[in-house]
């Protein structure tokens, strides 16, 4: 049987920040809209908030901490998990949408890029080992995955690090209810060049579209809610019902394009490894995928959920959503060989991913 370079997930790692940021840490917030107040308690619109996106919890990055660095952090665990020298990578692509954002400043920092940040803090001499960044919305991180499969297939790499890493705490307007949503995290995986039979395991398909003339608006950068400020700051903004009409809409046709590129159905699918941007939006989008199939209903324990005590870190979601899976760490959740898996995402752009992967 012929022989295929395939691409493989070898090593995964994640960092999870200590600080974790319950609802009551916005009882005291002054939250506006459209300049002016809302009126209801503070309470019933966390409560309202909570019910809406499922998130319970958020994580937020300490201090001292940049995106870089817990980059950085994430990725040594994905080098340890794999067992491989550090040197031996010929890529590293940082995923990330705001570079790294020192607490209270509200000032990006991208000059070097973050990956180059990270190859140096990892020590790794190696000249041939290429960093550089991604700036492409949430989903970010699975279009450096879909990268590093071409630069393996091609036969221009043998190993590549994808890191999806961010500090959306320090870019938030804090008079903006939907910051809420939005919380820091870095995962990060090797992906490596395997000799297998053909399609046997790895990267089966893939499938990347951006809808930015109609749909370019709904997630950019704004003048802060409160009708006072002025600082000058941009902030964070997001279109969030016109949000959750695209997304479940379109995110379910991208998905069904890859798997049906990969030549399967989607009862194939063993597990769905989804951006984690809103728990209602994310069931509502697997419904559709299966009605595109002609199927009314979606299988128990098929999509694994973070979002409830991690929030939305957007390049982070996917790929720390998998290195817990991984490691046992998500209950009810894991993977055995032969698995298929649907990696998707939607975000800024408007841009939709997916990869289709068999473990």
């Amino acid at each position: 049987m012929s022989k295929a370079i395939n691409t493989v997930i070898t090593g995964t790692g994640s960092y999870i920040p200590e600080n974790i940021i319950s609802g009551n840490e916005f009882l005291n917030s002054t939250f506006f809209e459209n300049g002016n107040r809302l009126e209801k308690e503070n309470a019933e619109i966390i409560h309202k908030f909570s019910e809406i996106t499922e998130i319970v919890e958020r994580r937020y990055a300490c201090p001292g901490q940049l995106s870089n660095h817990i980059g950085a952090k994430a990725a040594e665990q994905a080098i340890q998990n794999a067992g491989i020298d550090k040197e031996s990578l010929d890529y590293i692509i940082f995923c990330h949408n705001f570079g790294d954002i020192p607490l209270n400043s509200n000032r990006t920092d991208v000059l070097p890029s973050l990956a180059a940040k990270v190859k140096q803090q990892l020590g790794i001499v190696n000249p041939d080992c290429v960093a550089y960044d991604i700036i492409f919305g949430c989903p970010g991180w699975v279009q450096g995955s879909i990268q590093a499969d071409y630069f393996i297939k091609s036969g221009d790499a043998k190993r590549v690090l994808v890191i999806g890493a961010e500090t959306l705490s320090r870019i938030i307007d804090p008079h903006d209810r939907d910051s809420m949503i939005f919380s820091d995290g870095a995962g990060a995986v090797i992906f490596e060049g395997k000799e297998e039979e053909e399609d046997k395991k790895g990267i089966l398909a893939h499938k990347t579209e951006t809808h930015a003339v109609n749909y370019g608006n709904l997630l950019t950068m704004g003048k802060g809610s409160h009708p006072e400020e002025t600082s000058g700051n941009y902030y964070l903004k997001m279109n969030g019902r016109k949000l959750y009409e695209f997304a479940v809409v379109q995110v379910p046709q991208v998905i069904k394009k890859a798997i049906d590129k990969a030549g399967l159905d989607v009862e194939d699918v063993n597990i769905v490894f989804v951006h984690q941007a809103n728990g209602k939006m994310d069931t509502a989008i697997m419904k559709r995928l299966f009605k595109l199939y002609g199927k009314e209903t979606v299988p128990e324990n098929l999509v694994p959920m973070t979002i409830s005590w991690l929030g939305n870190s957007s390049v982070a979601t996917v790929p720390t959503l998998l290195d817990l899976v991984l490691k046992g760490q998500v209950q009810g959740y894991k993977v055995k060989e032969g698995d298929i898996a649907v990696f998707a995402s939607v975000g800024a752009g408007m841009h939709i991913n997916a990869f289709v992967y068999r473990f």
